[in-house]
């Protein structure tokens, strides 16, 4: 069960991170997909930690696949940019979490 929350969220966050930048279209509507989202993700978390997932995996994963997914999701929905440089950089925070990962013996 700690994967399904862990993975739930991760999907909460992005979709409360994508909200947040949806805000500036002018909608004041964004601003509670913002509020949900963060609360959800939150509450995931915590229920993922409770469930016996270590912190430093946890928040690691967490942390890397939200800023991978949000970069990409960013250039798709928002044409924001995606370098190499910065799709380089995606790659090397999903390696160190994939060593701690490793070295936690989870």
């Amino acid at each position: 069960m700690m994967w399904f929350f862990l993975s739930t969220a991760i999907v909460a966050e992005v979709g409360g991170t994508m909200s947040l930048r949806a805000t500036l279209t002018g909608s004041r509507l964004w601003y509670l997909l913002v509020a949900a989202g963060y609360l959800l993700a939150f509450t995931m978390l915590s229920m993922a930690l409770s469930a016996g997932m270590g912190i430093g995996v946890a928040y690691g994963i967490w942390a890397a696949a939200g800023v991978a997914i949000t970069a990409v999701l960013g250039k798709w929905i928002f044409k924001e940019p995606l370098t190499l440089l910065m799709t380089a950089g995606i790659l090397l925070i999903v390696g160190g979490v994939l060593l701690v990962e490793l070295g936690s013996g989870a």
